[in-house]
């Protein structure tokens, strides 16, 4: 067993035998770029500051000679050979880019069940390799053999080796997809899905507390940003704060008080807006949120859910001292293009 030190944040990482550091890192929860994961398109390429590392095999033209002489290695073929193997990773030249999104990806839905009063979830696994995205992400699916368009929906889960995502979808009343998907798909069929699309996504050289604000299934992309972000062990305060009309549109509950139980500085709040109960706050983010956190000035904020929701929230936000660059959104309409970013910001194909 060997330990990544990233440089600058001084975080560890642990790299089982036999793991490359690509691997161990996406284990931990970071999604460092990488392509074709075979020493051939550089990448994943990155500067070792510290300790020794077995290459492997891998093209020149992906990792020159004179980049060896600089210390840089392919992360997706290097294994450590030392205790410890400091990277950089966190600098300025490394932050977030976005993998290329992908059309018709075979998936299979191998679970489905109500966890909501109208909140079916749904999870998939790839039949080929596994989707890269970043949490945060969405992707658009549909049938339209069956007159269901293709709707946007929020990834709920960090990535993980096997590929499988989440989905948690909302049934719309005359919402031909959302009918289909809750009536009509069964556990087994076989789905085609395109992504990863948006860019409500986290960025790992960011140390402040954080604020997440969520409605409806705009609580799916922040369960998956919460997920990866404690699971390679972030250390300032999280804070979900839950809006829902009643009990029954409640969910994710169990998922919510094991992190909190887990990391002491994690927690969740809920709150109703159509019925008043022991243990909910009760009444819109907009009341309850002063009193909670009335000092935002230090802190990220990510906020999902309707467009209406998102906006009132941004300018609650703003009246508690956020900062514009530090505040994040994503809004769930009706019907959804996908949101790619500038091609510049795109790892290449």
């Amino acid at each position: 067993m060997s330990r990544i030190i990233l440089h600058p944040s001084g975080k560890a990482v642990e790299c089982g035998a036999g793991d490359t550091v690509l691997m161990a890192l996406e284990k931990a929860g970071y999604a460092l770029p990488n392509n074709c994961r075979a020493g051939a398109c550089g990448e994943c390429k990155v500067k070792v500051l510290a300790g020794q590392f077995d290459q492997g095999m891998v093209l020149d033209m992906a990792l020159s000679t004179e980049e060896r002489r600089q210390g840089y290695g392919l992360m997706c073929m290097a294994k450590p050979l030392s205790e410890e193997l400091t990277i950089e990773w966190g600098t300025e030249d490394a932050r977030p880019k976005l993998f290329p999104p992908h059309e018709n990806m075979l998936f299979v839905v191998i679970d489905k069940r109500a966890v909501a009063a109208r909140v079916v979830e749904l999870r998939l696994r790839p039949v080929g390799p596994p989707m890269r995205y970043w949490p945060g992400q969405y992707v658009m699916f549909g049938n339209a053999e069956a007159g269901a368009p293709l709707r946007a929906y929020s990834i709920a889960n960090a990535p993980r080796p096997d590929g499988e995502i989440v989905l948690h979808v909302a049934r719309v009343e005359n919402g031909q997809t959302s009918v289909w998907i809750h009536d009509h798909l069964e556990i087994g069929a076989t789905v085609k899905i395109s992504g990863p699309y948006g860019t409500f996504i986290g960025d790992p050289t960011v140390e402040t507390p954080v604020l997440c604000l969520a409605a409806g299934t705009g609580l799916a992309p922040i369960l998956a940003l919460a997920e990866a972000a404690l699971r390679r062990g972030f250390r300032k305060p999280v804070m979900i704060l839950i809006s829902a009309r009643t009990r029954a549109d409640v969910y994710g509950v169990g998922m919510l008080s094991w992190w909190r139980t887990k990391h002491r500085l994690f927690d969740y709040r809920i709150t109703l807006t159509r019925e008043q109960a022991e243990g909910y706050l009760f009444g819109r983010i907009d009341a309850v949120l002063p009193p909670l956190m009335p000092d935002l000035s230090r802190h990220s904020v990510f906020v999902a859910g309707s467009p209406a929701f998102v906006e009132t929230c941004v300018d609650l936000v703003k009246r508690l001292g956020a900062v514009e660059q530090a505040i994040h959104t994503e809004s769930f309409y009706a019907q959804q293009k996908p949101v790619i970013a500038d091609p510049s910001h795109l790892l290449a194909c």
